[in-house]
């Protein structure tokens, strides 16, 4: 049973950082794309950056280039997400994906709230 576990996230007052960590259990032959999604109040879920398994490319939604890193892990079959930067506008659930074993998994979501 693959499963997504993801954590780091919290309150954090804007201008400040969270490290997001989501790391994939179980018998897992093969990886590709990881990704982080987020989906705020009333809002639907948006892709925030992506990481692909073979080199390793990235790319990011507008909103979020120059603040966000993602990077990932491989031999420990681990996504990150780094946000620097943080705005209210950021608050949301935060969600990874990966695709394993030629199947897409979800996580379970971890909340971020930015305020003061």
């Amino acid at each position: 049973q693959v499963q997504l576990v993801e954590s780091g996230g919290g309150l954090v007052q804007p201008g400040g950082s969270l490290r997001l960590s989501c790391a994939a259990s179980g018998v897992i032959f093969t990886t590709d794309a990881m990704r982080w999604y987020r989906q705020a109040p009333g809002k639907e879920r948006e892709l925030v950056a992506a990481i692909r398994s073979a080199g390793g490319s990235t790319n990011y939604a507008d909103s979020v280039k120059g603040r966000f890193t993602i990077s990932r892990d491989n031999a420990k079959n681990t996504v990150y997400l780094q946000m620097n930067s943080l705005k209210p506008e950021d608050t949301a659930v935060y969600y990874c994906y990966a695709a394993l074993n030629y199947l897409g998994y979800w996580g379970q979501g971890t909340q971020v709230t930015v305020s003061s």
